[in-house]
């Protein structure tokens, strides 16, 4: 019911392309068919900043930061749309792939939001962003799960700092989350492969500060998959990460071409 009162609200009151903006275009999940066509036509690949900072872990992402791909980002999380999370979670799956063998399970850590950019975009953004991205790799035929171990702490606005400013600022921001009261126990370490998840990389030293706090845990990080990188470093695409055949078809094709949720 939820998802039908949402379509016709979106025949009632028509929001422009989170993509390009564009008005009075048929729009599926946020996006007109031009934009539906270039995400489609992103493919995975690694990417490392330049200088990468110390324990950064390996990165795919899945696209630059910019075109269709920055206006959805910035419109799922600046905008309110949250609908939008449903086809990014499927292309952010296509990423943890890259790095996930199937039979493996696989463990998603999101990095976390502070508490006020909770409040500001009703709800952590990445949590939101991991569950669907969980739920697509479970359809694909991965033993796929979400663990909430990072909580952050306050920090200042990274636009204002140097890298090393943002190394600093992110190495104080991030911990373990601490157990509940009257729970007396040691954080486990998780079996199978660990992957950190984020929309976007700029300096990497979020990323690389969110990996000291897990293995600092005894939880050892294979690498972090992306959303968008703002630097490209592209050194070779790796497509789908070993989604099924028939999987892949799936979703590039159907419907609009905005990647399938399954």
């Amino acid at each position: 019911m939820a998802g039908l009162l949402g379509d016709l609200a979106d025949l009632v009151l028509p929001v422009p392309c989170a993509g390009c903006e564009a008005e009075r275009v048929p729009l599926r999940y946020g996006v007109c068919a031009n934009c539906a066509g270039r995400l489609e036509g992103l493919r995975v690949f690694r990417t490392s900043p330049e200088p990468p900072p110390p324990g950064l872990p390996p990165c795919v992402a899945v696209g630059a930061y910019e075109g269709p791909l920055r206006g959805v980002l910035l419109g799922y999380k600046e905008k309110g749309r949250h609908r939008l999370a449903r086809p990014l979670g499927t292309m952010l799956a296509t990423a943890v792939a890259a790095l996930a063998p199937r039979g493996t399970p696989v463990t998603l850590v999101p990095v976390p939001s502070t508490a006020e950019a909770a409040r500001e975009r009703h709800g952590d953004h990445m949590t939101r962003l991991a569950a669907h991205t969980v739920r697509r790799l479970r359809a694909a035929g991965w033993n796929a799960d979400v663990s909430h171990q990072l909580e952050a702490l306050p920090r200042p606005d990274s636009t204002s700092l140097s890298v090393s400013g943002r190394r600093a600022a992110a190495e104080d921001s991030l911990r373990i989350r601490r157990p509940r009261i009257g729970v007396l126990r040691r954080v486990a370490p998780r079996k199978g492969t660990l992957v950190i998840v984020d929309d976007i990389v700029t300096t990497g030293a979020t990323l690389a500060a969110a990996t000291r706090r897990l293995e600092e845990a005894n939880m050892q990080v294979v690498g972090a998959a992306i959303l968008a990188a703002t630097q490209l470093r592209r050194s070779s695409a790796v497509g789908f990460g070993g989604l099924p055949p028939g999987g892949r078809e799936k979703v590039e094709r159907r419907g609009s071409g905005i990647p399938n949720e399954g």
